[in-house]
């Protein structure tokens, strides 16, 4: 802690970040414990937490995250998606294919910005808001794979015809944007997805992932 920073905001923090770590909550003594901090103290944050709707206690007192945290989380989208852009656009264009932007919400891919290219033809209409599970089509497994690759890069994922008949897809997670789970990818009419496709699509998820650090 610095002299500018507030020690009181910091452990509110910290106690979001815990609760957001477990799909059971936490009591008043397990938080104290992790915070190092006596149980009043955490009484307190609790109390000013729940007043905003950003924590709730159940019945038998145990601390989890509240649902005002989707207000917030509602807010992120467009920022994220505004941030994006640029890479995507880059990447639409240079590879001639509909690009996108997707995050885990719950146990779904959502498309959060979708940007088309302007030269071809034809191309796959890819519209932002679209769903899917996380376990279909390229941009999901991007995600998936990078769950459970411990350390390193997980690379990119291509897969074929799994959302669209006749539609190839190819992505690539982002990578150590802590509180973003997402990936980017490009969807084409192809049988499959030629091989500079996939390189490309990874260094645009690194672009997009510095773009939101």
């Amino acid at each position: 802690m610095t002299a500018e920073t507030s020690q009181t905001l910091d452990r509110g923090l910290r106690v979001l970040k815990l609760l957001a770590d477990t799909d059971h909550g936490l009591t008043v003594t397990e938080l104290s414990n992790k915070l190092g901090v006596n149980r009043t103290v955490v009484y307190r944050l609790l109390a000013t937490l729940e007043q905003h709707a950003l924590v709730r206690r159940d019945l038998g007192g145990r601390a989890r995250v509240g649902l005002g945290v989707l207000r917030l989380g509602r807010q992120v989208h467009p920022l994220v998606r505004e941030a994006a852009l640029p890479a995507l656009r880059a990447l639409a264009e240079d590879i001639g294919a509909t690009a996108h932007l997707t995050l885990v919400d719950g146990t779904e891919a959502l498309a959060v910005a979708v940007v088309e290219p302007t030269w071809t033809d034809y191309h796959v209409a890819y519209r932002a808001g679209f769903r899917h599970p996380l376990d279909r089509g390229a941009a999901g497994r991007a995600i998936l794979s990078a769950r459970r690759a411990p350390v390193g890069e997980p690379g990119y994922t291509l897969t074929h015809g799994e959302l669209e008949a006749g539609a190839s897809g190819a992505a690539a997670p982002l990578l150590g944007v802590t509180g973003v789970e997402g990936s980017v990818g490009v969807v084409m009419l192809a049988d499959s997805v030629p091989e500079r496709v996939g390189p490309r699509v990874m260094d645009a998820a690194r672009e997009v992932a510095d773009a939101l650090r």
